[in-house]
């Protein structure tokens, strides 16, 4: 079988792989020299923690094993099993934690809840003050700017797989064929939309305009070299309020009883923190849903954050390196993983995995797969 894949962030990527380790022969297209979208500007989580029960973790965790493997074989993942810490303050927050640990399925993510010199003991870089922390072990991390470079390179010594970058596609073609902006036309046996945030043009011809996925905007940063470990991932108790693992009587009672931070409301904010292979922490996140999106970015969201941080670290943040903004797609009914769709004969649409991209595209292009048959 031959497959045609449009797109090289990690969906994309991650269906290549699939075809290539399933022993086809595969054509990934790429309208930029290297993908800049949403699978590069993220935490490079694989967050099992907050999502969903039932299909939503299913695939989470599946997505996670996966990773892990890949990661064997390819160490410039920079894939490592660090879990996360949640740190609470308040009877409150104490009890969102605490419903998440009682819940039937705490112990596929590793849940547990700590003290905090349990937490401490685990994640010493957090010396500010929390009442317990929030521990998953199954939370696990990559390397979001590398990861589809070191990907393609393994991709690249199997004689069935060719990268064409720099290259848009413009048409389908009868079935299974697509040409691009030179004018080339590549065939195949089946082809495979995974466009990101690109949503517009061949899109929405191909899919019509009722494509029930959105673009979501953020913003995070990078700081310098923390001159010290954060052995875990970390998030705040406003990550309660945005994962649909928390939802509880408990939640509810937090809403009403405790509002966020006014700077955290105004912009959806959560805070997660993860440590890069350097040394710096990346740290976001804001959450803009309404077109038409800022072109610039925000100065009272990095304040915040960055008062978050100090606050559960107990000491300054080092100098920020970078800001940036992304956008991603994401389904419009945020209870479905992904959004795929038969667009033409022999022609799929994977897209809208959301702020869930990077954590289970490995179990979304396996699921694909499967389900073609290859």
């Amino acid at each position: 079988m031959r497959v045609i894949v449009v797109g090289a962030g990690v969906v994309g990527t991650m269906h290549a792989w699939q075809a290539v380790e399933r022993g086809h022969e595969v054509v990934q297209i790429e309208r930029e020299a290297e993908a800049r979208g949403a699978s590069l500007r993220n935490f490079g989580q694989i967050w099992v923690s907050g999502r969903a029960g039932g299909e939503e973790l299913r695939t989470a965790l599946r997505a996670r094993e996966t990773w892990e493997e890949i990661g064997a074989r390819v160490p410039g993942l920079g894939f490592r099993p660090n879990g996360s810490l949640t740190p609470v303050r308040g009877a409150l927050e104490l009890a969102v934690a605490e419903a998440a640990v009682a819940r039937e399925d705490a112990a596929a993510r590793g849940h547990k809840l700590l003290t905090p010199d349990e937490a401490r003991a685990v994640n010493p870089a957090l010396r500010g003050d929390f009442t317990a922390a929030l521990y998953c072990e199954r939370d696990a991390a990559v390397e979001p700017r590398t990861a589809q470079l070191a990907l393609r390179e393994e991709l690249l010594k199997s004689p069935n797989y060719t990268f064409r970058p720099g290259r848009e596609v413009r048409e389908v073609i009868g079935g299974s064929a697509v040409r691009d902006d030179h004018g080339d036309v590549h065939s195949g046996d089946v082809v495979v939309l995974c466009t990101g945030a690109w949503l517009g043009g061949l899109v929405r011809e191909l899919a019509g305009p009722d494509l029930p996925v959105r673009r979501v905007r953020l913003q995070m940063m990078q700081t310098a070299p923390l001159g010290e470990p954060l052995t875990t991932s970390v998030a705040d108790s406003d990550s309660f309020r945005y994962y649909p693992a928390y939802a509880s009587a408990a939640l509810d009672a937090l809403n009403a009883g405790q509002a966020q931070a006014e700077t955290a409301a105004a912009h959806r904010m959560q805070l997660l923190m993860v440590q890069r292979a350097d040394g710096g922490l990346t740290i976001g996140d804001t959450h803009e849903y309404e077109h038409p999106f800022a072109f610039d970015t925000l100065e009272d969201p990095y304040d915040h954050l960055t008062e978050v941080v100090e606050s559960l670290l107990g000491r300054p943040l080092p100098k920020i390196r970078r800001r940036w903004a992304g956008v991603y797609a994401q389904c419009t009914d945020t209870s479905r993983v992904v959004h795929r769709q038969q667009v033409r004969d022999g022609v799929w649409l994977v897209t809208g995995p959301g702020g869930r991209g990077m954590t289970c595209s490995p179990a979304i292009a396996e699921t694909t797969a499967n389900e073609l048959g290859w």
